[in-house]
């Protein structure tokens, strides 16, 4: 049985702002998104984490290193393209509230595998699924049974992640919901995943069951699920 941990970088401004980040450069955890990353190294410190996986943007490797940093043991670092953002293409640096007036926002919303972002670096989210899920089953046989890591990306990368393992089909992938900062836990085993956890950020419940703002408008609503 492999154990890996799927941890949502932690917020940013162009999640605050409603702003789909996708690929943009220098996009960093803002004061609340460093507290969300320290908080949840923190609990993870008691965890033997041996090796951490990381998309190679910004705000994933910052929160990659809060984790390390809370370790009492070396960690190995990687970083893997194929847990990068999805490929927004030119959906990318554009306010959500905006684009929900797109006739592709409801494709997106209801048949996401039929979803190909435009522009020359758009990428379809059924491309995004696959290459998360074999990037997760390529290094759960690189650590090996009763082997344990953590890989940190992206929302939407994490929700089709997570669908996947439920044994979901990627048009239902919007059922999940994979908040800043907040980890799910997968275990892998010969026979079936087992989703041990999902969107757990240790919050208390007055706060989880707060009523939802409108997606367009959240701080953590997403073209899939997270704004990156």
């Amino acid at each position: 049985m492999t154990t890996v941990l799927l941890v949502r970088h932690g917020r940013t401004k162009a999640n605050a702002d409603g702003i789909l980040a996708g690929h943009m450069p220098g996009v960093k955890l803002d004061t609340q998104g460093r507290k969300q990353a320290a908080e949840l190294a923190e609990r993870l410190s008691e965890v033997r984490i041996p090796r951490i996986i990381s998309s190679p943007l910004e705000r994933t490797v910052a929160t990659a290193d809060a984790i390390a940093a809370f370790q009492r043991r070396s960690v190995i670092r990687d970083i893997d393209d194929r847990f990068v953002e999805c490929k927004y293409g030119d959906w990318t640096g554009r306010k959500l509230g905006d684009l929900a007036k797109e006739p592709m926002w409801s494709v997106v919303q209801a048949h996401p595998s039929a979803a190909v972002f435009p522009g020359v670096e758009g990428e379809s989210m059924r491309d995004m699924q696959h290459r998360a899920v074999e990037g997760v089953r390529e290094w759960n046989e690189t650590v090996g049974n009763d082997g344990l890591y953590v890989v940190v990306s992206h929302g939407d990368v994490i929700k089709a992640i997570l669908a996947d393992a439920l044994g979901m089909h990627l048009d239902a992938f919007q059922r999940i919901r994979v908040d800043p900062a907040s980890l799910s836990i997968v275990q892998y085993t010969s026979h079936r995943p087992f989703v041990v956890r999902s969107n757990d950020s240790g919050v208390d419940l007055a706060r989880l069951l707060k009523p939802a703002r409108s997606k367009a408008k959240s701080s953590d609503a997403a073209v899939g699920g997270g704004k990156g």
